[in-house]
């Protein structure tokens, strides 16, 4: 019976890559190169792909209407804007999720067409002292339906602004009586 040849782990992993070059004689010369493969560290994922152009997109939801406004990564040049007012008529219907995934359709067509194709998101609520901490209705759609026209998402913040015990809340000493 023939032995089987053992390689240890890094011989197996080198892969050897043969070139051959024609020089004047037409004596064929032989180079071989030895690849590497690339060490992930801390288990990231490695992205080959390196036509990403990236963006911001600023969220700005409430419960009356949903603001979506894409900037160039230093956040100083807009590229595109739109919010709820500028996809329907009706007043009632700015906040609601399908106005909102209208709106991020919009924004995927012209974030594609100028070129941007991956975007970090800051989700803003309204915040402060008297509003609600949350986001409204139309946020997370609107996120959903930038993943569906081909955007592709980094890291999602919430940039809801957040009171350090500045002014007193309405509702007078005893709150708000229903």
């Amino acid at each position: 019976m023939e032995a089987k040849k053992e390689t240890t782990k890094e011989q197996a992993k080198v892969e050897k890559t043969v070139k051959v070059e024609k020089t004047e004689d037409t004596i064929p010369k032989v180079k071989t190169e030895e690849k590497t493969p690339k060490k992930r560290s801390f288990n990231r994922k490695i992205t080959e792909d390196k036509n990403e152009v990236w963006g911001v997109i600023h969220i700005y939801s409430s419960y009356n209407n949903t603001h979506l406004h894409v900037t160039d990564i230093t956040g100083s040049e807009t590229i595109t804007k739109v919010s709820g007012g500028m996809v329907t008529k009706s007043d009632r219907l700015k906040a609601t999720p399908n106005v909102a995934m209208a709106a991020a359709k919009d924004i995927a067509s012209a974030c594609l067409k100028a070129g941007v194709n991956s975007l970090y998101v800051k989700l803003r609520g309204v915040g402060g002292h008297n509003g609600p901490m949350n986001p409204g209705p139309g946020a997370q759609a609107a996120i959903r339906m930038l993943t569906r026209h081909g955007i592709k998402l980094g890291r999602i913040e919430d940039v809801t602004p957040v009171p350090h015990d500045s002014c007193k809340k309405k509702g007078g000493r005893r709150g708000r009586r229903v």
